[in-house]
């Protein structure tokens, strides 16, 4: 099992940008992924990025605008948020996968706490 700390929330006005950390302590040989939910909705899949050969892959709605990368020596994943927009108002959660498809919230078993990212128009 592994703990995951996430933390580079905030406030930001739209076309703005942020920067995420996700912190993980324990086992990290694993591909990594970002989801958010926004208030009343399902948790959704952002992006996620894969251990040894970094291959990534995003959704359709922050394609072009997020870059999710990670550091495997100081096992940190990072998701870089550019040209926000008030639909990206949600919590973000930094997710570890167990098996199965990677836009799947039940193919994760570690998740954090999760992190806010407000966007004002």
């Amino acid at each position: 099992q592994v703990q995951l700390v996430e933390s580079g929330g905030g406030l930001v006005q739209a076309g703005g940008s942020l920067s995420l950390t996700c912190a993980v302590s324990g086992p990290s040989a694993r591909t990594m992924a970002w989801f958010r939910q926004a208030p009343g909705e399902e948790r959704e899949f952002v992006a996620a990025i894969t251990y040894s050969a970094g291959t990534t892959y995003y959704s359709d709605s922050v394609k072009g605008r997020f870059t999710i990368a990670r550091d495997n020596a100081k096992n940190t994943v990072d998701l870089q948020m550019n040209n926000l927009k008030p639909e990206d108002t949600a919590v973000y959660y930094c997710a570890a996968h167990q098996l199965g498809y990677l836009a799947y919230t039940s193919s994760y078993d570690d998740w954090g706490q999760g992190t806010q990212v407000t966007v004002s128009s």
